[in-house]
C-alpha cells in the first residue's frame, strides 16, 4: 500500500477511534472503513458529492467514480496484479466479471499488440524478445 494511503488511513481510524469514544455505546461499530461520525456506513450518494467537492476544491476534471475505480483495475492489471486478486479485491465472484466491468487497455498496451499485430504481416523483427526459430 502506497506510505500515502496508509498514513490517511491510520489517521481516519484514529479520528474514528476519537469519535467512538465521545459516543459511547450510541456509535455504531458497523466495521465498514467509510463511516461518518456516528459511525454509520456513507452511501454513494454522500461518497460522491465529497469526492466532486475535492476534485472542484483542487481545480481537478471531475471524473465520475466508477471510471476512477476501473482506471485503479486497469492499472492494477498492468501492473501484474493477478486475476483472481483483482476479482476479490472487486469484490466479484468471478473474474471475468471484474475484468469485463474494469480493466480496459491503455496506449501502453494497445502499442505493444499493435507491434505483435504487425508481425503478423512482416517479418516480425520489429518485435522485442521474439527469436525466430526458422525463415518464413
Amino acid at each position: 500500500m502506497p506510505v500515502p494511503v496508509r498514513d490517511e488511513l491510520r489517521s481516519f481510524k484514529s479520528l474514528q477511534a476519537k469519535e467512538k469514544l465521545v459516543l459511547g455505546p450510541g456509535y455504531l461499530d458497523s466495521g465498514y472503513v467509510l463511516v461518518d461520525e456516528m459511525g454509520e456506513a456513507r452511501n454513494i450518494k454522500q461518497l460522491r458529492r465529497r469526492a466532486y467537492g475535492i476534485m472542484a476544491l483542487l481545480g481537478l476534471r471531475q471524473v465520475r467514480l466508477h471510471d476512477d475505480r476501473a482506471s485503479c483495475f486497469t492499472y492494477l492489471a498492468n501492473m501484474g496484479v493477478p486475476d483472481h486478486v483483482l476479482a476479490r479485491w472487486a469484490g466479484d465472484t468471478n473474474v471475468r466479471t471484474t475484468k469485463r466491468r474494469y480493466v480496459t487497455p491503455g496506449v501502453k498496451g494497445l502499442r505493444g499488440a499493435a507491434t505483435v499485430w504487425g508481425g503478423l504481416h512482416g517479418s516480425g523483427d520489429d518485435i522485442p524478445g521474439v527469436v525466430r526459430d526458422c525463415e518464413i
